[in-house]
């Protein structure tokens, strides 16, 4: 059992498409907690479409996303360190959540979503270590720029150990 992780940033919709089907992905779990995006076929109502005519479920996890006020102080402070903090303290009030989605993933073949193309600077990376946590998933990685998957499944990235202010 492997819980997938994409963000689509970098990626025009075909490519993205391309890609799922390339890993066998049956459900994409959009865990942005509001999926709206300014790249063409990316927002909710238009990926939904997509997906479905593609052969793909779409499921919106909003509880999984990151809360506005934790995205605005990583913003105005760009600490990934206190960044990774305030989202995994967020996180643990999702119990229900993550329970739900690896229920999903036991299911399916799942692929989580976000904007960020890469996945150690990003909660996705976070949802999948939270799952792997409660219910053994493997966690895969889909990397964009070749085309493969990084897997972690003895280990977590090192989200919690790299400051990326200036």
């Amino acid at each position: 059992m492997t819980v997938f992780t994409i963000g689509y940033e970098g990626l025009d919709i075909d490519t993205f498409i391309l890609l799922l089907a390339e890993h066998n992905i049956e459900t994409v779990v959009d865990i942005r907690e509001l999926p709206l995006s300014r790249k063409p076929g990316f927002s909710k109502k238009a990926l939904t479409d997509v997906l479905n005519r593609s052969g793909f479920e779409y499921v919106h996890m909003a509880d999984l996303g990151c809360p506005k006020l934790v995205r605005d102080r990583y913003r105005e402070d760009g600490s990934w360190n206190r960044y990774a903090a305030r989202f995994l303290k967020h996180l643990k009030t999702q119990r229900s959540a993550i329970y739900n989605l690896s229920g999903l993933v036991r299911r399916s073949n799942c692929a989580l979503l976000c904007f960020e193309a890469d996945f150690s600077f990003c909660h996705r990376s976070m949802v999948a270590a939270a799952v792997r946590e409660h219910c053994g998933a493997d966690i895969e990685h889909i990397a964009i720029a070749d085309a493969r998957t990084t897997n972690f499944a003895g280990s977590p990235p090192a989200f919690a150990l790299v400051d990326r202010t200036g």
